[in-house]
């Protein structure tokens, strides 16, 4: 399993509310990547946002980055104008319960 951490910093102030309007678009765009396990975003709580991707492989974690910026540029782009801090890899240790 692999997963992609994006952490969006120094946002406009109403980022989230943006995000949580078009919600099932980004849903929907990341449910259509082979390999796709989960998806969530992260309120921080100061001004920016932190989405988590889970996915099977290696390439639907750099394919859901890929999407992921393409569709900010799309929908948030001015409530979300910096690039995120990408971190990616395969998981080490999971304690789901799924």
């Amino acid at each position: 399993m692999y997963l992609t951490i994006r952490n969006y910093q120094d946002e406009a102030a109403d980022v989230v509310e943006q995000v949580t309007q078009r919600q099932e678009s980004i849903v929907q765009l990341m449910r259509g990547i082979d390999g796709f396990v989960a998806y969530y975003l992260l309120d921080p709580g100061n001004g920016g946002i932190a989405t988590i991707s889970v996915f099977e492989t290696r390439e639907g974690v750099e394919e859901s980055t890929r999407a992921a910026a393409k569709w900010v540029a799309e929908n948030v782009a001015r409530w979300a104008p910096n690039p995120p801090t990408v971190v990616q890899g395969s998981v080490a240790v999971s304690g789901a319960t799924r």
